[in-house]
């Protein structure tokens, strides 16, 4: 990271795995948000 604030989908992406990550519900859903803002980030922050 560039040293930049996450975006909103990263922030709630992480909320989401770490949810999954105490529950171990919703890893699919987790996985694909994060997936998402992964990829949301690459033409933010030239990743």
């Amino acid at each position: 990271m560039s040293g930049e604030w996450p975006s909103h989908k990263q922030v709630e992406a992480s909320k989401a795995q770490s949810e999954a990550d105490r529950t171990g519900k919703g890893k699919q859903k987790a996985s694909k948000m994060q997936s998402e803002a992964d990829a949301a980030a690459v033409p933010k922050h030239g990743l």
